[in-house]
């Protein structure tokens, strides 16, 4: 079987869907029913897809598409280049790692898409007006088109069926998780800041989204330290990429006069993100929303401990692993509780080794699903 994965996105940083992407193609590879898998990225996304994944598999062939990294010249690739590629390769599955825009009768192959979250509908103040009417269009227009929709989550499926009612009754849906795989990559210390990360810190890796609530964890982190809960050498170390609430939380930084010790990062190698688990007094994820949250997963593979949001896609990915607080009018000073009890009880022994994201879990799902697919045309 060949599978096409075309993954061309914007960002020129690694990302989580381009993450998902790579490990997609890594999990089919490992699958001797798969004989080829096609990668589709970006000529911008060519140099940190080959430093960050290891797509050295001979099964694994990454096709960069030469073309100006622009809203308008990537829908118009979706619309009117895959199917050209998708005609010249005769994959026998498509599998879109994002959900975009396409025509389904140009493609003579099953198309399965991954549903990473409803966010356009449940926080269309992540993109703003009216930016966020074309990305609810190109969901729309994704879930109507998909012959196989994969949700990354139980909660994400759920929020699908919530606004498409009848994806129930007209789509092969299914749940398979994210893969969270660090074998064979070795940590390494973000070598930009490795003078500040000589003593302890915290940890969140989360896009400067509202939905992230970081605001809420630098509060209060700001009062942790004021308090002396935290020591004057505590960092706060935020990872993730650029967004709506960038400018309001580098102010808020500087207004609790907090700038010398919270440190922005973006774009780490897997390696660095290894070593930002493993070396973190606490990982801390205070959203209101998620599909899944791949970090969350992350760390506690690597045996970090985790505060997070009671909410229900934190309890079906970290179960009992995790320390929750209620996101109610109370959140600010009962995350300050359970962040301090975490820290008192310090680091778990043991890593926790999750079946349901492990590769050959993930990849026979996957393989699974494809099948029925092609049973059913």
């Amino acid at each position: 079987m060949h599978v096409l994965i075309p993954a061309l996105h914007r960002p020129t940083r690694p990302t989580g869907v381009c993450r998902h992407a790579a490990n997609l193609a890594l999990c089919l590879a490992s699958r001797d029913r798969i004989h080829r898998v096609t990668l589709i990225i970006g000529r911008w996304q060519q140099g940190y897809f080959e430093r960050t994944f290891d797509l050295s598999s001979e099964k694994i062939t990454v096709v960069p598409v030469d073309i100006k990294n622009s809203s308008a010249s990537r829908n118009y690739w979706f619309l009117q280049g895959l199917p050209k590629v998708a005609k010249a390769l005769s994959p026998d599955i498509i599998h879109l790692s994002f959900p975009f825009p396409f025509i389904r009768k140009w493609f003579n192959a099953p198309v399965v898409s991954t549903i990473h979250d409803l966010y356009p509908y449940e926080y269309p103040q992540n993109f703003g007006y009216p930016r966020v009417l074309f990305n609810q269009a190109f969901l729309q227009q994704c879930v109507r088109g998909s012959d196989g929709l994969v949700c990354v989550s139980k909660e994400t499926l759920e929020s699908l069926e919530t606004y498409f009612s009848r994806v129930k009754s007209q789509k092969q849906t299914t749940v398979i998780y994210n893969v969270v795989d660090f074998s064979g990559i070795s940590p390494q210390m973000p070598s930009s800041v490795a003078e500040d990360l000589s003593k302890s810190f915290l940890l969140t890796v989360a896009q400067h989204r509202q939905n992230k609530n970081l605001d809420l964890l630098i509060r209060v982190y700001a009062t942790l330290c004021d308090n002396h809960t935290l020591s004057n050498e505590t960092k706060l170390v935020i990872v993730g990429s650029t967004g709506p609430e960038t400018e309001n939380l580098q102010t808020l930084v500087a207004n609790l006069g907090v700038q010398d010790r919270v440190l922005f990062l973006s774009g780490l190698e897997d390696s660095e993100l290894r070593w930002l688990y493993e070396q973190a007094e606490l990982f801390v994820i205070p959203s209101s929303t998620e599909g899944f949250c791949l970090p969350l997963a992350e760390a506690l593979s690597l045996g970090c401990p985790a505060v997070c949001s009671d909410i229900p896609v934190f309890r079906e990915v970290g179960l009992s692993s995790c320390r929750y607080f209620k996101l109610d009018e109370q959140a600010a000073h009962t995350l300050a509780e359970v962040m301090t009890d975490e820290l008192n009880i310090g680091r778990p022994s043991t890593a926790i080794a999750d079946s349901r994201f492990l590769k050959q879990t993930v990849s026979k799902r996957l393989l699974d699903f494809y099948m029925q697919l092609a049973v059913d045309q």
